[in-house]
């Protein structure tokens, strides 16, 4: 449990890369949507290999040794899809325009650093985007909750894995960054507002690793601070399917959305290298 604090300090850092999204949306006078294809297709390469590779297996080490072979299996299985259902009811929750996986246009951020329009005259126009805005920062909130639980719990597990989960998700929220300040922006004319509300709703993946921490040190916390093996095979494969779940329903599409060609592909690619290269490595 000496990796608390380092785990809590990854979490942080890949939450707030929504702070990222929305400088490169408010001060770059050209955003770069190549890049963002392929850094949220490298997410997705990073996450996807490292949960079937790495996660999934060593959860079912864990439950393996706690309910013998057979019934270990089924757990972890269990546990996989349970990670996947309960990322999407939470995204069944939000509401379609809301959500962060419907991210704005190339149009409609395109040169956004070289206008500085004043907030609309019209006064419903105003209230739309704003709306948008603020609902599309509790969207990336609510979302951010079990992905700061990913991070932290595999940063706790092993530092080096943490690291490279941390990285991922950093690069998947700067496009979510992108979301929440755009609406903003042209609702108040204020690049100030608009970075303060995208850097606020990635507070929420800290605060939910701190959350989860809390109850789960009250429910199963031992004498020594730590948890059962089979609580944290079970996490450990929740993490799993939460992050599967993200990468084919909200990395890959949002890369090919914005890349040309193999953009995505070459992202996606790229990232399962890295990943087992370091895994290979360290």
């Amino acid at each position: 449990m000496a990796n608390i604090g380092f785990a809590f300090g990854l979490t942080l850092f890949a939450g707030l890369a929504t702070g990222i999204g929305s400088l490169v949306a408010l001060f770059v006078r050209e955003t770069n949507y190549r890049f963002l294809s392929i850094s949220t297709g490298f997410s997705a390469g990073v996450m996807l290999y490292v949960s079937f590779v790495e996660i999934f297996l060593k959860g079912g080490e864990a439950l393996a040794a706690a309910y013998g072979p057979s019934t270990g299996e089924w757990v972890n299985v269990a546990s996989f899809f349970g990670g996947m259902a309960l990322i999407a009811v939470i995204d069944a929750m939000i509401p379609g325009p809301e959500n962060p996986h419907q991210l704005p246009s190339v149009q409609a951020t395109a040169g956004v650093a070289e206008r500085a329009p004043a907030p609309p005259t019209d006064e419903g126009t105003r209230a739309r985007l704003m709306r948008m805005g603020l609902f599309t920062a509790l969207a990336i909130a609510l979302h951010n909750f079990p992905e700061g639980l990913a991070t932290f719990l595999a940063a706790l597990h092993d530092p080096t894995l943490g690291i490279a989960i941390a990285v991922a998700l950093a690069l998947h929220n700067i496009p979510e960054g992108i979301s929440v300040a755009v609406p903003i922006y042209y609702a108040t004319g204020s690049r100030r507002k608009a970075f303060l509300y995208s850097f606020a709703s990635g507070l929420s993946e800290p605060l939910g690793a701190g959350i989860a921490f809390i109850g789960l040190r009250l429910a199963f916390g031992g004498a020594n601070g730590g948890f059962p093996p089979e609580v944290m095979g079970i996490l450990f494969t929740g993490v799993a399917g939460i992050m599967v779940y993200i990468s084919l329903d909200e990395l890959l599409p949002t890369s090919r959305a914005y890349g040309r060609g193999h953009d995505s592909l070459t992202g996606l690619l790229a990232g399962m290298a890295v990943m087992a290269l370091s895994l290979l490595l360290l």
